[in-house]
């Protein structure tokens, strides 16, 4: 009996030293740990609501971004320490900020710097609708450590290195005008637009006054309005009508869209004559036009 306790005993402890199982014991709790920390923040957060519920999101998506990276590089140190490589010297050594900066370390610490500064200057939040690089538009799904993922209007996702994103148009902070424009004929008396206008600004401010923007009264900041004549000569097709309001960035789009609406209804049923597109067609020089 006592023979077999020894071998029990050599066979487990042998097993124990097992790289490969080190390996695979340090795989698990890497990962248990990380779904462990991601599930108590995500309560955390739940738990709480002394933040928006957007910059909440945007801070646990930061967070689990970090652990990730973290828990990675992590194991990798442990990997290492597992095979015996002398972890502190290679760390410490010269010869690591070369291999290091070979793999493209620049870029990598580039788009980590950039995804902080994006969380803590506030410039965006999940959820929010932003046009970056004045080429990409869509929703913030995702603002991890290096990449920002967007979805676009199509259903298509866009991963964006942190480090890539120049400018940010951001629809969501705070508050959106709704701006339109509207084009009528040279021939409308522009007295007879105005006071067109006015009606459907009214409306407006009946039918949308939940979208409007308030200030801590309870008031409309910039309720809907006739802004003025904005050119005299729009694309030489006639005279330009502005329209604004001050609304809830959360409503901006619903808000534009009912806007847009009224003002064609109110504008047919008080017969506005619109602009037109006019093409001049030129002749070839010398040809006579049949």
């Amino acid at each position: 009996m006592p023979v077999f306790v020894t071998e029990t005993t050599k066979f487990l402890s042998e097993w124990f030293e097992n790289p490969i199982f080190q390996l695979i014991t340090g795989a698990i709790i890497t990962v248990l740990a990380v779904y462990i920390i991601k599930r108590l923040v995500q309560s955390f957060f739940r738990r709480t609501d002394f933040l928006e519920e957007r910059k909440e999101q945007t801070l646990e998506s930061m967070i689990n971004s970090i652990v990730r990276y973290t828990a990675t590089f992590g194991f990798i140190i442990y990997t290492l320490m597992v095979f015996g490589a002398p972890v502190t010297q290679v760390l410490a050594g010269a010869g690591i900020l070369g291999v290091v900066l070979g793999l493209g370390a620049q870029s990598i610490i580039r788009d980590m710097l950039s995804g902080v500064f994006l969380l803590y200057e506030k410039q965006l939040h999940k959820g929010d609708f932003v046009s970056v690089n004045n080429t990409f538009n869509g929703t913030v799904e995702d603002i991890g450590l290096r990449f920002l993922k967007i979805r676009e209007w199509s259903g298509k996702l866009l991963t964006i290195s942190n480090g890539e994103i120049k400018t940010i148009q951001n629809y969501n902070i705070e508050k959106m005008r709704v701006i339109e424009n509207v084009t009528t004929s040279f021939y409308e008396d522009p007295k007879k637009v105005f006071a067109t206008l006015e009606v459907a600004c009214r409306r407006m401010n009946n039918e949308l006054d939940t979208y409007l923007k308030r200030n801590p009264a309870g008031e409309s900041i910039e309720p809907f309005q006739v802004y003025g004549m904005t050119s005299l000569n729009n694309d030489f097709r006639g005279y330009q009508y502005t329209v604004i309001g001050l609304v809830d960035d959360q409503v901006y789009w619903t808000a534009a869209k009912r806007v847009r609406q009224i003002l064609a209804e109110t504008l047919y049923e008080h017969q506005i004559e619109m602009a037109e597109q006019h093409i001049e067609i030129k002749s070839a020089p010398g040809r006579q036009p049949e």
